[in-house]
Order: structure tokens, then C-alpha cells, then sequence
């Protein structure tokens, strides 16, 4: 399956204004990736991701990173130093197990956009907007062909 068949083009638009719109409450900055596989462990191939994305270059270290394995059906949720260290543990497990409800029922881009939405709103907590506050990162959805190593 092709990027377009599982995100089409006015779905990636969808997302990116879904990550602007959670933006605009929060300092964080949220980012969609997707690739086709992932033979190894998914959290350490988006933890790979995230670095080459360089994804912790935030000035707040406030990044979260949104990875999906469409054909190997795994995906992880992932924040940045900045983030762990002020969240408590399993902060992310709610909208991990909301977005496999999502992509199980192969409606990624409404899963995608309502996480978008939930992470913007809990982010907005620790890290509520500021007038001053940059785009530091794209709100584009980033993807590869999957002919990357994966790690075990």
C-alpha cells in the first residue's frame, strides 16, 4: 500500500491543519510520521526517528512525535526531555490506545486528527501558548519508503 492510498493528500492536509489548530494553545510542537514498515521494535524506530528528524532541537525540548508503521499496524507516541520530565508516567497511554481504536477501523486521518487535538489540549497544560511563541518545527506530515534499518 502506497503513503496516498493509507494518508491521501487531503488527508496530510487535514493533519497539518489539525497539528496548527493544537498549536496555537500549547508551546509543544507535534509531528506526524509515517512510514510502511518497521521490522523491529516500533518505540526504538521512533526514537531513531525523532533524532534524525531532530526532532529534540525545540527550545523547550517539547516536541512529540506522532510514528506510524502503516503496513506493520504498529505505531508509538513519543515527547521529547522536556516533556517526560514534567508529565507523569503512562501520559501517553490514553491516546495510544484511542489512535489504535482508529487505525484498526482504517480511518487513520480522523484518529490523527482527533490525537492531534487530545495531545494539544493535555500539552496546553504544561506548556500553555505564548504570544511570542514560534512554528519551531513543520506541521507537514513527514514520511519515508521504509528502506530504513530497522533496530531490533
Amino acid at each position: 500500500m502506497a503513503l496516498a492510498d493509507f494518508i491521501p493528500s487531503e488527508g496530510q492536509r487535514r493533519i497539518a491543519d489539525a497539528i496548527t489548530a493544537a498549536e496555537r494553545h500549547t508551546t509543544g510542537e507535534i509531528c506526524v510520521h509515517v512510514t510502511p514498515s518497521c521490522r523491529g521494535n516500533v518505540y526504538k524506530r521512533a526514537v531513531k526517528k525523532f533524532n534524525k528528524l531532530h526532532l529534540y532541537t525545540t527550545k523547550r525540548r517539547n516536541a512529540v512525535l506522532i510514528f506510524i508503521a502503516y503496513e506493520a499496524r504498529k505505531f508509538a507516541i513519543l515527547g521529547d526531555t522536556g516533556i517526560n520530565d514534567v508529565v507523569p508516567e503512562g501520559f501517553w497511554d490514553q491516546e495510544s490506545e484511542e489512535l489504535g481504536k482508529y487505525l484498526k477501523a482504517g480511518r487513520p486521518v480522523d484518529g490523527l486528527c482527533e490525537i492531534i487535538a487530545r495531545i494539544g489540549d493535555r500539552l496546553s497544560e504544561y506548556f500553555p501558548g505564548e504570544r511570542d511563541d514560534e512554528n519551531e518545527l513543520s506541521n507537514e506530515v513527514t514520511f519515508d519508503d521504509g528502506d530504513e534499518e530497522d533496530d531490533d
